[in-house]
């Protein structure tokens, strides 16, 4: 009777140090994920506030309803999400540093074996430096999107030039990635017509 053979798991041993040291720095993140959950704490609290300040207003409380026109003049709500935006950025940024530290690894210096470890990216199994450009290029695209929002939140801290200035560059950064993401289909599709032939 024959046996089928069993998927492989990356284990420490055919992992390569340098390998294994460059994946483990992906708990880096840990902490910056964790600050995102105390955020989210601190909008339920918001929230909370708001509802009730809200319901005693509406209920006929003066000092709730003075409250909820005073958070509305100074945009409380705002300023938290400034900070939160800035945290979210934070996060972007360096999930952008492990893909380009991960990936770039992976594509230009050497396999990691990472094959069967429970803990390996989806997107690694088929990384090349066609599809590490595209995710980079995705990964611009989000993190200038944090930085427009967060102008036109704040926009009245700004001068027309800055943001139309920072418009503009969000709209090279979208059109760079069709470029790039374009490029590498007709590169693709030639790759596949000639191995056709």
């Amino acid at each position: 009777m024959e046996q089928k053979d069993k998927p492989r798991t990356a284990t420490s041993q055919n992992i390569p140090h340098i390998a294994r040291f460059l994946f483990l720095t992906r708990w880096l993140q840990l902490p910056l994920y964790l600050g995102l959950v105390l955020a989210q704490c601190v909008y339920v609290f918001h929230f909370w506030v708001e509802l009730t300040d809200l319901i005693g207003a509406v209920m006929g409380n003066k000092n709730a309803l003075e409250h909820i026109l005073d958070t509305v003049t100074i945009k409380g709500a705002d300023r938290i999400m400034l900070v939160v935006l800035g945290l979210i950025d934070v996060v972007m940024i360096s999930n952008l540093l492990i893909m380009v530290i991960i990936g770039g690894y992976e594509t230009f210096v050497s396999r990691m074996n990472l094959e069967g470890h429970p803990d390996q990216p989806e997107w690694l199994s088929h990384v090349n430096a066609s599809v590490l450009k595209v995710k980079l290029a995705t990964a611009i695209i989000g993190i200038s999107s944090i930085h427009l929002l967060k102008t036109f939140i704040n926009a009245s801290a700004y001068d027309e030039k800055t943001l139309l200035a920072q418009t503009g560059i969000h709209m090279a950064f979208l059109l760079s990635a069709i470029a790039i993401a374009y490029c590498d289909r007709i590169i693709t599709l030639t790759s596949q017509q000639a191995n056709d032939h």
